[in-house]
């Protein structure tokens, strides 16, 4: 199914009646991903969208985190989704995240996997390689292997969505979630580590961290059956 908003063209997935499960993706994937667990799960309903520029939705122009938000309110808005459980993994944790801070009669609970939206810890190197970026860009010579691997695989419309994303940091945010909020990492996760749940876990008041052992920043994939048993326990707690 299709909706379109500012222009582009947004698919999602849609099935079920009840309660919902609002399941929000990472960067790269798409509406699919979670499939391993959501047949899992005890809630008999899921909403599931393909972020743009991902699955079969359209390409975003400079687009924030605000938009994506805002584009999820829409959608929800339009299929009558008044509450549910937002669940999301990585980059769909960042709109998660605001999604419960500014929309708070939305999100009945909330469950963030490997979610992204803590400011990292930079290395030195980190520093260098940006100084070295603007002079290459000063003087109109862009290196070959400038920027990440996500960053150069995006078309070049929407790169500067991409680069306003992954610097949008949502400390300031946390604290204004009222929602019951699942942490769920794996141990070895290296693109959003353990610090960063620790941080989330900090910020955020009513929440609870779990470590997903052997798993990475996929921890849904990795363990899925552990991961949804957590999943399921979480949803059938009452508020």
């Amino acid at each position: 199914m299709f909706f379109s908003y500012c222009g582009v063209k947004i698919h999602y997935r849609f099935s079920g009646k009840g309660k919902i499960c609002l399941f929000l993706h990472g960067w790269g994937q798409n509406c699919k991903a979670f499939s391993a667990i959501e047949q899992k799960l005890p809630e008999p309903a899921w909403l599931a969208v393909d972020f743009p520029p991902f699955g079969e939705s359209g390409e975003p122009e400079n687009w924030t985190l605000f938009t994506y938000a805002n584009m999820v309110i829409s959608l929800c808005e339009q299929l009558n989704v008044f509450s549910c459980t937002v669940i999301g993994h990585s980059f769909g944790g960042r709109v998660a995240i605001l999604l419960a801070a500014l929309k708070p009669e939305l999100v009945e609970k909330l469950v963030l996997v490997s979610s992204a939206g803590m400011k990292p810890k930079r290395k030195i190197k980190y520093y260098f390689d940006v100084a070295k970026y603007k002079i290459f860009k000063f003087f109109g010579v862009m290196p070959q292997n400038a920027g990440s691997d996500d960053y150069r695989a995006l078309p070049k419309s929407t790169k500067a969505t991409f680069v306003s994303v992954v610097n949008t940091f949502l400390e300031e945010y946390c604290p204004q979630i009222q929602a019951p909020t699942l942490l769920v990492f794996g141990r070895d996760d290296i693109v959003t580590p353990l610090y960063m749940a620790k941080r989330l876990n900090k910020l955020i008041k009513v929440s609870k961290l779990v470590v997903i052992e052997h798993a990475g920043h996929f921890c849904y994939e990795d363990r899925p059956i552990k991961v949804a048993e957590i999943l399921s326990e979480f949803l059938k707690e009452e508020k």
